[in-house]
């Protein structure tokens, strides 16, 4: 006997329902890794090195290069630079968690309709899309806040390149050049997904340190905001990971507090999941 269609859609959406709510519940639950103090020592330790490095390199961007550089590119608006403007756009905040929401939103449609193993193949893909996600949208915000709080003019903002232009809490995208958003968002999705697959740790970093380039070459902002940029995406995304990996979500903590990536998909299961994603 064939089910209704009526029944079967009400059990799709169920499943939907518990998929996405299990999803985000994971997320919240109380952290249990019973070497999670370890990992987040060192944590501390690694951001606060980073950190000062990082702060320490901006001062000397700022004070020795910083208008050495601007007045070196192109000028603003320069109709050559096309492919660059195209490029940058591949660092933008709202794209990349446009495509990674996206896909999260697809794993969800996808493993409700699976039971087993597929579905737990492919819930633990979106685990890890929830990290990359996470990992670019807090480091975003952050980078907002100290964007507003920091108001540092862009390059020739004022009608001279004069790196120490700085109007706080001023508000406006004329005033929101340190950090560098796209450098942000790069680089956290660069460390993000460095972090799963350590495989595609050059390719990644060659993919961040070019957008990187690329908002210079347009005068959007300074050397020392790009530098800025990577710092708060880096240490943002080490943060999230470390979030996931005491609730033992896509990572595992070592003895030493190192957090390990776990064991993922290989792609050719991958595939059979897709292949038989609408399979009863």
């Amino acid at each position: 006997m064939s089910v209704p269609a009526d029944s079967a859609r009400a059990s799709y959406a169920a499943q939907l329902l518990a998929v996405s709510w299990r999803a985000l519940e994971q997320l919240v639950r109380s952290p249990s890794h019973s070497r999670r103090a370890e990992a987040a020592r060192k944590l501390a330790r690694h951001s606060l090195w980073l950190s000062a490095a990082g702060a320490a390199l901006v001062i000397v961007l700022m004070v020795a290069f910083d208008q050495t550089e601007i007045q070196l590119m192109p000028a603003r608006g320069t109709p050559g630079l096309w492919p660059i403007r195209i490029l940058t756009d591949f660092g933008k905040d709202e794209y990349l968690l446009i495509v990674l929401g996206a896909a999260l939103m697809a794993v969800a449609f996808v493993a409700a309709g699976l039971h087993g193993t597929r579905r737990a193949l492919l819930l633990g893909l979106g685990t890890r899309l929830q990290y990359m996600f996470l990992s670019v949208a807090v480091s975003a915000f952050v980078g907002e806040i100290l964007k507003y709080l920091i108001g540092r003019g862009r390059p020739f903002v004022g009608g001279k390149a004069n790196p120490f232009n700085f109007v706080p809490f001023e508000g406006t995208g004329a005033h929101a050049s340190l950090p560098s958003g796209h450098a942000v968002a790069a680089f956290a999705l660069a460390f993000a997904v460095s972090a799963l697959w350590p495989r595609l740790r050059v390719f990644m970093f060659t993919y961040a340190i070019v957008i990187l380039l690329t908002r210079l070459v347009l005068l959007a902002h300074h050397p020392s905001d790009v530098v800025a940029g990577a710092l708060v995406g880096m240490v943002g995304a080490m943060a999230v990971r470390y979030w996931f990996a005491a609730r033992r979500l896509g990572f595992a903590i070592r003895a030493d507090g190192t957090i390990v990536p776990l064991p993922g998909a290989a792609p050719g299961r991958l595939k059979r999941v897709a292949h038989g994603a609408s399979a009863p």
